[in-house]
C-alpha cells in the first residue's frame, strides 16, 4: 500500500471525514434553509461535549495542580486546531492577568500559519518536538495536543515529546479511538459526527474544540484563584475602559460606595483583587498584598486570614 493509499484509508475511517449523501444538494437550498440546517448541526455540539465532561474535569484538575507549582499550559495543534489553541492562550492575559508565558499556543508552521497554511508542517512530529524544546518544556508543564482527526502527527508528536519530558499530557480529538487520545495521559474525544461540508473540521469539530478549551482554561483559572465567585478580580486597571470595569467589579464584590472603591484601588495600585480585600478585610494595601501572597493568590483564603480573630 502506498503512502497515499494508506492516508486515504485512514481518512475514509474517520467520522469527521464521512460523506453525508442527504446533504449532497445543499447548494440548491435557499440561504435561509442552509442557515437552518447549519444551525441545527451546531446545536448538537454541546451534547457531545457534555459526554466528555468527567474526562475534561479530570484533565483540568491535573493541569491546575501543575500550574499551581509554577508550570505552564501549552496548546499544540495544526490548522484550525492550532488556531483554536493560540486563540484561547491569547485570551488568558487580558481575562485573568496571566503572564503571556503561562499559557502558550503553538501552531504547526509558526505564527504565520495563523493566516496562511504552511505546507507539510502538520505532518512533522519532529517540528512539534523542536517547538516544545524551544520552550524548555519540563515536568511541571501541561501540554494539550489538539486534532480533529486525532491522527495529526504534529499534535501526536507534541504529546509524545511532552511525556518524554515528564509533562502532563492531554489529547483532544473529535474521533473515537484516536491515536492522539491513546498517546496522552488524559484522552478527550468529542465525537461530533460528519461535517456539513465533508471534511471541513473548522465547523462542528472547531466549535467543539473552542468549547473544550474554554472549559479547560476558564476552570483552571478558577482553580488557581483568578476569580472571586464569577467575577474577574485578577486584573489590573491599566486604561480607562479597564478602570471602569475594575470599579464595577469591586462594587459588585463589596457593595461599597464609590469613594471607598476609589480609595481602595488607589491604595493597591489598581489591583482589583487587592482592592476587594482592602474593603472587605479592613486592611491596608501592603497588608492585602501580604495576605494574598500567603494565600497563593486565592482571595477567599486571604479574606479568611484577614477576618480571623487575633490570637
Amino acid at each position: 500500500m502506498t503512502a497515499y493509499e494508506e492516508l486515504r484509508a485512514q481518512l475514509d475511517s474517520l467520522t469527521t471525514e464521512a460523506f453525508r449523501p442527504e446533504l449532497a444538494e445543499i447548494d440548491r437550498l435557499s440561504t435561509l434553509d442552509i442557515a437552518r440546517t447549519m444551525n441545527a448541526e451546531d446545536a448538537t455540539v454541546p451534547a457531545a461535549v457534555a459526554g466528555q465532561l468527567p474526562r475534561i474535569a479530570a484533565a483540568v484538575d491535573a493541569i491546575a495542580e501543575r500550574m499551581a507549582r509554577g508550570g505552564r499550559l501549552v496548546y499544540a495543534g495544526a490548522g484550525t486546531a492550532g488556531r483554536m489553541g493560540v486563540l484561547d492562550a491569547s485570551e488568558c492575559p487580558p481575562t485573568f492577568n496571566t503572564d503571556p508565558a503561562d499559557v502558550v499556543g503553538l501552531i504547526a508552521g509558526g505564527p504565520s500559519a495563523m493566516v496562511k497554511a504552511v505546507e507539510g508542517a502538520e505532518d512533522s512530529k519532529e517540528l512539534a518536538a523542536e517547538d516544545l524544546t524551544a520552550l524548555d518544556l519540563g515536568p511541571h508543564d501541561a501540554v494539550v495536543g489538539i486534532s480533529a482527526s486525532g491522527r495529526t502527527p504534529y499534535a501526536i508528536g507534541a504529546v509524545e515529546f511532552a511525556r518524554s519530558r515528564g509533562a502532563l499530557t492531554v489529547g483532544l480529538s473529535c474521533n473515537a479511538g484516536s491515536a492522539l487520545a491513546a498517546a496522552a495521559d488524559h484522552g478527550i474525544e468529542v465525537v461530533v459526527g460528519p461535517e456539513l461540508l465533508t471534511g471541513s473540521t473548522r465547523l462542528k469539530a472547531g466549535t467543539a474544540q473552542k468549547l473544550v478549551l474554554n472549559l479547560i482554561s476558564t476552570i483552571t483559572m478558577i482553580r488557581l484563584g483568578k476569580t472571586y465567585g464569577n467575577l474577574m478580580v485578577d486584573m489590573r486597571s491599566s486604561n480607562e475602559k479597564l478602570r471602569a470595569r475594575a470599579r464595577r467589579i469591586v462594587a459588585l464584590a463589596t457593595g461599597a460606595p464609590d469613594e471607598e472603591i476609589e480609595a481602595a484601588l488607589t491604595a493597591t495600585g489598581g489591583e482589583v483583587k487587592n482592592a476587594v480585600l482592602v474593603v472587605l478585610g479592613g486592611v491596608d494595601g501592603p497588608k492585602a498584598a501580604e495576605l494574598l501572597t500567603a494565600s497563593q493568590g486565592h482571595l477567599r483564603a486571604a479574606l479568611e486570614l484577614a477576618l480571623a480573630p487575633a490570637r
